[in-house]
């Protein structure tokens, strides 16, 4: 099985693992340093559109996941492209993934914004309870402030706290890093799926067998539900992963219109 790797694969998979074990066994932040900030958060710089896709979260699941897809699918894309292009294949999906979710992250996090300034001028309980439910996850601290606030609504002490956290929460938000290759993943399984559409894959669970040009599909289509029905505690970058699968949809049709495939 290892024996079919292609060379760019295999070095990508040996970064990605190197730079996890590095962050694991040494202790070193990398995702404080590069993982991919709001665009206007202190703690944003340009080169994060960069670093954030060869750094992983914590733990074993998240590299695990992407890691296995490009050993599975990648080498499929090299030796139709080449290593040269399947490179330029993958930094464009990741950085574009980057961007895409960039881009929708200023626009929530421009509403965030307005909602917490509109709170400073008018901290009531009723609004506490809506920014929390809005755009946070409630937990037990959350639930208790919220029940105290709405005992006590003329308290001075609770304005002040509630306001205090409305900031905190905001700060918070928009300093959490997006990090991973799942972009670039997401569009190699969409290069695969068009390049191989009749490819039979056989799924996990259930145990079936299914075309690539299905399996992408519905992939897509779970990615697109997720982004609608996204909550405030889900941390998953799904608009990373649409824009992976919109940046390769893009690259694969014009590299078949000039031949290459």
């Amino acid at each position: 099985m290892f024996r079919n790797l292609t060379p760019l694969v295999k070095n990508l998979l040996l970064i990605n693992i190197v730079i996890a074990l590095v962050q694991g066994f040494f202790n070193i932040d990398l995702i404080g340093i590069g993982g991919l900030r709001y665009i206007h958060a202190e703690t944003f710089y340009p080169f994060q559109f960069f670093t954030y896709m060869f750094i992983h979260a914590r733990g074993f699941g998240h590299i695990f996941g992407n890691m296995l897809a490009l050993f599975i699918f990648g080498p499929w894309l090299e030796r139709t492209w080449g290593a040269q292009r399947f490179l330029i294949f993958y930094l464009v999906t990741g950085i574009g993934a980057g961007v895409l979710w960039s881009a929708v992250d200023y626009f929530e996090m421009r509403g965030i914004q307005t909602d917490a300034e509109m709170y400073y001028t008018d901290p009531n309980p009723e609004r506490f309870n809506k920014f929390i439910v809005d755009h946070w996850q409630l937990n037990g601290d959350l639930e208790k402030m919220i029940d105290s606030y709405a005992a006590s609504p003329d308290s001075q002490q609770y304005k002040e706290e509630s306001v205090y956290i409305v900031n905190q929460l905001y700060t918070r938000k928009a300093n959490m890093p997006m990090v991973g290759a799942s972009g670039a993943v997401f569009g190699i399984l969409m290069a695969f799926g068009l390049l191989f559409p009749n490819t039979k894959l056989m799924l996990l669970f259930p145990p079936i067998p299914i075309k690539a040009k299905y399996f992408v599909m519905l992939y897509g289509l779970y990615e697109l539900y997720a982004t609608i029905q996204q909550s405030p505690g889900d941390n998953v970058a799904h608009f990373a992963h649409l824009g992976g699968m919109f940046f390769a949809f893009i690259l694969v049709r014009r590299w078949s219109k000039k031949g290459y495939n």
